[in-house]
């Protein structure tokens, strides 16, 4: 038993300083008043410039680390499928929801907040040398996700799938500046040898804010959603998306072989809290808009404890 508390309070005072960066970005809107614009603006320049820049800087240097295992997009990427249908299963005959919003609701399963919280916690708990993993699954990952809505979307209204929404779902991907960042990053890293300086200097200090403000903007972001309506579907995707995932991604990457470090980084993407891109799409079809916004901040709230405790389990399975 001390061994067990040991381990889980060591990854839970890992993680804990990002869960503070949270909380005080939390607290400047909630408590300190900060206007929406603010927080809508460090969330602008932390997608579109930091972030960006810090994988860019990440995938530049791909060709000095070791390969990553593809199987790790096998293990990530079946599991949400696995728990995008249970999370249908459950809309429909628990919640009664119909094949819109039954869509959504199984999406916040799923969709984990990878990038203001995955990469920063995985930085954390697991070394620089998981970003790799992480930033390839993050290439296919809306992608994928994306693709899966839908296709679960249009043929919940219309009985088909058309070419145009899957056209529409690739383009808006391929946009998307963390991809960009990305996929740029791994082309330099094809020339094998290191940015000059002119532009790694600056890519370094950027990289290095990226994730503490990451942090906050999530923080302030909280601050903005309330959480009075639905709260037995919200609960039910918070077990989904913190419990049933990892759990699911685990048990795949077991079954595939999965090497030790890809293996802890999907189950750990896996655990990551609910994205803010569920709240925005139950927003676009307007559907379960309050359990969206409600388990977006309680998976928050929650990761600061399962997160931690699915490393302390990985770890004592001999991860």
């Amino acid at each position: 038993m001390p061994t067990l508390l040991n381990t889980l309070s060591h990854q839970i005072y890992l993680s804990a300083p990002l869960f503070v960066l949270i909380l005080l970005g939390y607290c400047l809107t909630h408590v300190g008043k900060w206007p929406a614009t603010i927080s809508e603006g460090m969330n602008r320049f932390v997608f579109n410039v930091a972030l960006p820049c810090m994988l860019f800087r990440v995938m530049s240097d791909f060709y000095k680390s070791p390969p990553v295992d593809f199987r790790l997009l096998l293990a990530f990427f079946g599991s949400c499928l696995l728990v995008f249908i249970v999370g249908r299963i459950l809309a429909t005959h628990i919640f009664k929801l119909d094949g819109v919003a039954g869509s959504v609701f199984a999406l916040g399963g799923i969709f984990s907040n990878n990038v203001m919280l995955g990469i920063p916690v995985a930085t954390a708990l697991l070394g620089t040398e998981a970003l790799p993993s992480v930033a390839l699954v993050l290439v296919f990952n809306s992608l994928i996700l994306w693709t899966l809505l839908t296709l679960s979307v249009e043929w919940a209204k219309q009985g088909n799938v058309s070419q145009k929404g899957l056209g529409r779902t690739l383009i808006s991907v391929l946009k998307n500046p963390l991809i960009i960042g990305i996929l740029s990053g791994t082309a330099w890293s094809f020339l094998q040898r290191p940015l000059p300086l002119i532009a790694a200097e600056p890519l370094r200090m950027l990289a290095s804010i990226a994730a503490p403000l990451s942090l906050i903007t999530l923080g302030m972001s909280l601050a903005h959603y309330r959480v009075r309506e639905g709260l037995k579907e919200s609960y039910t995707i918070c077990v989904l998306k913190l419990i049933f995932q990892p759990m699911t991604v685990w048990a795949i990457a077991w079954l595939t072989d999965l090497p030790p470090l890809e293996s802890k980084v999907v189950v750990l993407l896996g655990s990551m809290a609910v994205g803010v891109n569920v709240y925005l799409m139950s927003q676009k079809f307007n559907v379960i808009t309050g359990p969206a916004a409600a388990s977006m901040l309680f998976s928050t709230i929650f990761a600061a404890i399962t997160t931690p405790l699915w490393m302390m389990l990985m770890s004592l399975a001999g991860y």
